[in-house]
């Protein structure tokens, strides 16, 4: 009975860990568009749809596309958000103007933070789209400049009204990671390691051989 009992709570282990769900997100995020050139700024939408568990999926960051090496958390509304050092915010403010009759996008959430956060940097945020009634991830190339342009990159279809606006208080630092980069060699280092290799093989080479003792041949009766 006991070891029935503990394979099953090992298959519902496995079972969990295999619905965990890691988006990851590894693009240049304004490939393709003009964004970065152009004046002013530009919001690319575009983004991934996608349905968001927050006790266990989470969002994952190359570190070599958006150039963050380290996630400083914040999640509240705009006064809370901590204006130094953050460059991952949870924006609980959902209005701008006091008129819930006007839009509420991404330009507006980032002009929120950009008037907040007073850390010059890249960054990415979340807030709730007042047009589409739901939660959106983006990208800033600078967090503290209002006019940096803006990637959304993905769309979380299951934080609509009322329900998504209070779930964003469930986001943590546990939903968001940096994928470190891979280091490549570069042609000179490998042109060292190349030639490490030749000199060794060189020495080797070059030391005197070692005479085989012989040894007596013994019939076999």
């Amino acid at each position: 009975m006991k070891k029935t009992m503990l394979l099953a709570v090992a298959l519902f282990a496995l079972n969990t860990a295999a619905e965990a769900v890691t988006i990851t997100f590894d693009d240049d995020p304004f490939e393709g568009t003009t964004a970065l050139t152009t004046p002013g700024r530009q919001v690319i939408g575009n983004e991934t749809f996608t349905s968001f568990d927050i006790a266990k999926d989470v969002f994952r960051f190359d570190e070599s596309v958006f150039g963050v090496s380290e996630l400083n958390f914040a999640n509240g509304e705009i006064g809370n958000i901590p204006g130094y050092g953050t460059n991952l915010a949870i924006l609980r403010t959902f209005d701008n103007d006091a008129n819930p009759a006007t839009p509420f996008g991404a330009g507006n959430a980032a002009n929120l933070l950009a008037d907040q956060i007073t850390t010059s940097g890249a960054g990415f945020f979340v807030y709730f789209n007042s047009g589409l009634d739901l939660a959106r991830l983006v990208f800033s190339t600078d967090l503290s400049d209002n006019t940096a342009d803006l990637k959304v990159l993905a769309r979380l279809t299951n934080f609509t009204g009322q329900a998504g606006r209070d779930a964003m208080a469930n986001l943590s630092e546990t939903n968001f990671a940096v994928q470190p980069s891979t280091q490549v060699p570069t042609p000179g280092t490998l042109s060292l390691f190349g030639l490490g290799l030749i000199g060794l093989w060189l020495m080797r080479r070059s030391r005197p051989m070692r005479t085989a003792l012989a040894v007596p041949q013994v019939a076999l009766a």
